[in-house]
């Protein structure tokens, strides 16, 4: 099982991205939705006007994140949710910046080899599908840590608008309908009673989700103590464990978000904030970045044969070092100085020929001696004061482990499959995890997860983030290479057709349009393995770029159903 579902989801976005790209996508250029000093754009349009709103009553960014996150709970539950977790990288006004870690954990009862047979082998769709993949959940957790740092307006106002949206219902897209259908069939493997969303919706149905606001009107009325203890925390823990997981509610008790230190950089004239460990965002791009510094990528022109192989092969070594040395740093030292340092990336890159490609057998994680200390949502937030926010929350597959808790109106995430099951086995998304990410209780599994946030001249220049799994590092790399090195607006630089490569599998994968067959011919003379045919989408980015007037630009991904809303 473990193996056939990451094929059903091939499969399915394989459809959706060619009923979806826009033949006028590169044709033409697009201006994204501008505003003048506020905006959020996200995977729905509800949930970018609720964030939007609570901007308009005077609430601030980090208001407006929670909003938001909370009505992509109701309006978009292939990956919004209470029942999941996420990271966020904020920049304020004064130009102060961080991060939050609201990933899940492992439950207590977890340990390293759960999912391997008695000969040690992986059991297929353990960790992917049901009870036993779901990790303690921290989004409702992370949301409240936000708010007692940040919040300006009274928590009640900012979730009594997804309460409100949930009693009156949300309208069912089309592309919302075919992602119904495809997956509908796992939720009656996996749950044993009806749930709300088994029914034959179509597009233009309207779907009430009266359980969940019900179990928004808890955490209103009793704070965290509404979702981690109580009713709603009896309702998660008895139904887990009828399906036979593990989670008590002890681990919800205990959970808890953490701040941490963003990882920042340089590129030339841009400092980069994105989220450090146990996401592997930050750190990865970081390496790519400053692996293709050097090099005048701009010159080379956008998505040419010398700037897709001299990204592909940056992102080759970074990949190799993610699936080595990453993992939670509560729980593992990480080298972060030296694997984001030129000295030692430039090191990794000295074996890179323009002449043919490298290949990922001969290429391991770099040497490191004495060091020291993919279904996903993002949103960006950016609001009148000069606050800017970056978030990435996430079930990890799509609608999670597919475990409804119906009397609470909301799914689970199947975010253990993001530990490394056996070290050198691939999860879901094809990566490759070593001892660092391996199972331990209460450890927070490994994630792609990228809330990045970009300044120029010491102001908000970009905030860039997008859901993809292991793709979503490149796809937040590309859009800012977009907008930067090939002078694109944000919506042309969301637009744009994006290339992935992660190490292992050793295939570069091309979304189908966009690509010409003369440059995938001259990668393959050089020996690159390239993947277009049966290509899928390559993330679904939401960004707002800072205009020279001082304007915002929004750039709402086509790929879904995102909307950019503001003022």
């Amino acid at each position: 099982m473990k193996k056939i579902i990451p094929f059903i989801v091939v499969v399915f976005l394989l459809i959706q991205c060619k009923k979806n790209i826009p033949e006028t996508a590169q044709n033409n250029k697009i201006t994204g939705f501008i505003a003048d000093s506020a905006m959020v754009v996200s995977a729905r349009e509800e949930a970018s006007k609720i964030g939007v709103a609570i901007m308009q009553k005077g609430g601030n960014a980090f208001d407006a994140m929670i909003a938001t996150e909370l009505a992509l709970a109701v309006a978009y539950p292939f990956a919004g949710n209470i029942g999941g977790g996420g990271f966020m990288v904020y920049r304020t006004s004064d130009g102060k910046t961080g991060a939050l870690d609201y990933r899940e954990k492992a439950p207590l009862a977890a340990s390293k080899n759960m999912y391997l047979d008695e000969n040690g082998n992986i059991i297929e769709g353990k960790s992917t599908l049901g009870a036993m993949a779901v990790g303690v959940p921290g989004t409702v957790d992370g949301l409240f840590k936000v708010h007692q740092k940040f919040g300006s307006l009274p928590f009640s106002e900012l979730i009594q608008p997804s309460i409100d949206l949930a009693n009156k219902g949300v309208v069912v897209t089309e592309k919302q309908a075919e992602r119904l259908a495809f997956y509908k069939h796992f939720f009656g493997e996996v749950n044993d009673t009806i749930i709300v969303l088994d029914a034959d919706w179509k597009a233009g149905d309207t779907i009430k989700y009266v359980k969940l606001a019900k179990t928004l009107e808890r955490i209103r009325d009793f704070g965290r103590d509404g979702f981690y203890k109580g009713e709603t925390a009896e309702m998660l823990v008895n139904y887990v464990q009828k399906l036979g997981g593990i989670i008590t509610k002890k681990d919800l008790e205990i959970y808890e978000a953490k701040w941490r230190n963003a990882i920042e950089f340089t590129y030339k004239d841009l400092k980069i904030i994105a989220m450090s460990p146990p996401s592997s965002g930050g750190i990865c791009n970081a390496q790519i970045f400053k692996a293709i510094e050097p090099f005048d990528i701009a010159s080379f022109g956008h998505n040419s044969l010398k700037s897709v192989q001299l990204l592909t092969e940056a992102e080759r070594r970074a990949y190799a070092d993610r699936s080595y040395y990453l993992g939670d740093p509560d729980f593992v030292t990480i080298p972060i100085d030296t694997l984001i340092s030129s000295t030692y990336i430039q090191k990794r890159m000295a074996n890179f020929s323009w002449d043919k490609a490298t290949p990922s057998s001969t290429l391991k994680h770099g040497n490191i001696v004495g060091f020291e200390s993919d279904e996903t949502t993002h949103y960006s937030i950016v609001d009148k004061y000069g606050n800017s926010i970056s978030a990435t929350t996430t079930l990890n597959g799509a609608y999670g482990s597919k475990v409804y808790v119906s009397e609470g109106g909301f799914f689970l995430n199947n975010e253990m499959d993001d530990f490394s099951s056996k070290p050198g086995i691939p999860n879901m998304f094809g990566l490759i995890g070593a001892e660092a990410n391996s199972i331990a209780p209460e450890k927070r599994m490994l994630s792609s997860m990228t809330p990045t946030i970009v300044e120029k001249n010491n102001q908000f220049y970009m905030s860039v983030g997008s859901p993809g799994g292991s793709t979503i590092i490149t796809s937040v790399l590309q859009t800012i290479l977009n907008v930067y090195e090939f002078k694109m607006g944000m919506q042309d630089a969301v637009n744009a057709p994006r290339f992935h490569h992660q190490w292992l599998p050793d295939v570069v994968t091309f979304e189908p349009k966009g690509f010409d067959s003369l440059l995938v011919n001259q990668l393959q003379e050089k020996g690159y393995q390239i993947k277009q045919e049966n290509s899928v989408i390559l993330g679904k980015v939401d960004a707002i770029l800072r205009l020279p007037n001082g304007k915002l630009e929004g750039g709402a991904d086509y790929r879904g159903d995102d909307k950019a809303a503001g003022f």
